[in-house]
């Protein structure tokens, strides 16, 4: 990996650590769950049980909690981090409450993967001690802020701004929603090891189960929605490679890629009226580059629909956070899209499931280990997904994926160029026994880019891979 790769894992490492120290510090009795959440179009609310034991919430310690973790943070990094941009003063705070917001510098790793990692902490910290998800992200919105202007000595940074509210609030939901899947549920795990996993999963709610048993952080309900999940470990091997002008070395690899689809349309009496009761949850880690892709995409607004027996959707506005890095070249997006997911039942347990999406995302592309400088953009662009996924009863399914980033295309202040990248992902999956699997994977991952003094035009890595493939249940995703 490289040093900032290692950069960003100690970060997260540092994140995790300063929780458990909290945490430690604060210590009580095993928690408790709490009633059964109601759905309302417009909010999220708990009704208060009969006792009048009404639930938890507090805006005073979620922002106590992120300003500490913020304190903690600056901290360690100001000790262990160099270069140090960490020794605030009076004198930093009120000249970058002065200096005018502009798009820093920092490793590609630090600001699209660091950053929204550390806006999921703030996120959760609100999360978990009762906020609604848009009070959590107006809490990441104002804790980065606090950051950008009160935790580094830098200029405030718009990119950071972006990426640690938003797109931390984006992945910061998927984690809590299944971290609290986790405890709802149960898998089959001892509470122990329900809670050992959630904070795993996500921290800021471990911590607040850790530090306030019995009435903070209680199990937030899931309403029992259509999940597929599968996990899957194996090898890559390069079947075609165009490093363009790329200085990094090509490799085969190890891989672990696991995927979450929460809220799947089509079951009986599920709604979609809170923000992420349908969402897709991506992560692929490799030995060669720790976090290969990280994606998290859910519905933020949007309602189902049905067409004759066999087709079922939902349709509506989805928020999403994209990390690619295949080596090569690197991605990122913080976005909004409209689209759509649904299910066509084909009869004789074959069934047809997709998602089409497009929208606008801020949006950053880049050159690993570039020959020359300037290979980057950062700007407002274009981008679409869409997913199908062909199951044939319990025993094969087909998957592809398809990603497109348009960087550059409708803005880019910091520099010239245009940038269009392409991943597609390809897979066949044979069940052995009822939670063992094969699968054949083929991913491509492809940029066209035009930038002055730069000969090169593109860059690709394809791989083809064997991994087996874990899945709890034992469909593929289609809801009965």
């Amino acid at each position: 990996m490289t040093e900032s790769s290692h950069a960003v894992m100690r970060r997260g490492c540092v994140h995790a650590v300063l929780l458990a120290l909290a945490a430690s510090a604060a210590h009580a009795t095993p928690a408790d769950a709490a009633g059964p959440a109601v759905d309302d179009p417009l909010r999220e609310t708990v009704p208060a049980p009969a006792d009048d034991d009404r639930p938890y919430k507090s805006y005073g310690a979620a922002a106590l909690e992120i300003v500490a973790f913020q304190a903690a943070l600056n901290r360690v990094d100001h000790a262990f981090v160099h270069p140090d941009d960490y020794g605030v003063s009076v004198g930093s705070v009120r000249r970058n409450l002065r200096s005018s917001w502009e798009v820093d510098r920092d490793p590609f790793e630090i600001n699209q993967l660091g950053h929204p990692y550390q806006g999921s902490v703030y996120f959760g910290l609100a999360r978990s001690n009762g906020l609604t998800f848009w009070e959590s992200l107006g809490a990441a919105f104002a804790g980065s802020a606090v950051w950008e202007i009160g935790g580094e000595t830098t200029p405030p940074s718009r990119n950071d701004q972006i990426t640690t509210s938003f797109g931390g609030s984006f992945l910061g939901e998927s984690l809590y929603r299944m971290a609290n899947l986790v405890l709802e549920q149960g898998y089959g795990l001892t509470p122990q090891w329900r809670e050992a996993a959630a904070a795993v999963v996500s921290p800021p709610l471990g911590f607040n189960r850790y530090v306030r048993p019995g009435r903070g952080a209680p199990i937030w309900h899931s309403n029992s929605p259509a999940v597929y999940a599968r996990l899957q470990l194996g090898v890559g091997g390069i079947s075609r490679s165009n490093v363009g002008p790329s200085l990094a070395a090509r490799h085969n690899e190890v891989a672990a890629d696991f995927a979450l689809d929460y809220g799947l349309p089509g079951k009986p009496g599920y709604t979609y009226h809170r923000p992420f009761d349908y969402f897709m949850f991506r992560i692929r880690l490799s030995n060669i580059q720790g976090i290969e892709s990280l994606a998290s995409r859910g519905m933020l607004a949007g309602a189902p629909y049905a067409a004759g027996r066999n087709l079922r959707g939902i349709v509506g506005l989805y928020g999403s956070y994209d990390y690619l890095a295949p080596q090569v070249f690197r991605v990122a997006s913080t976005g909004l899209s409209l689209g759509s997911n649904a299910q066509l039942s084909l009869g004789d347990g074959i069934a047809l499931l997709g998602h089409l999406s497009g929208g606008v995302g801020y949006t950053s592309t880049g050159t690993v280990r570039a020959s020359t400088s300037g290979q980057y953009n950062y700007g407002f662009a274009p981008q679409a997904m869409a997913t199908l996924r062909l199951v044939g009863g319990d025993k094969v399914a087909l998957d592809l994926t398809a990603r497109e980033f348009f960087d550059g295309k409708l803005t880019s202040p910091e520099t010239a160029g245009t940038d269009r990248v392409f991943r597609g992902d390809a897979s066949l999956t044979y069940r052995l026994a009822p939670h063992h699997a094969v699968t054949v994977k083929y991913l491509t991952s492809r940029r066209t880019f035009s930038f002055a003094n730069v000969p090169e035009r593109q860059q690709r890595r394809d791989t083809i891979g064997l991994y087996y493939t874990y899945q709890p249940a034992r469909g593929f995703g289609a809801v009965d």
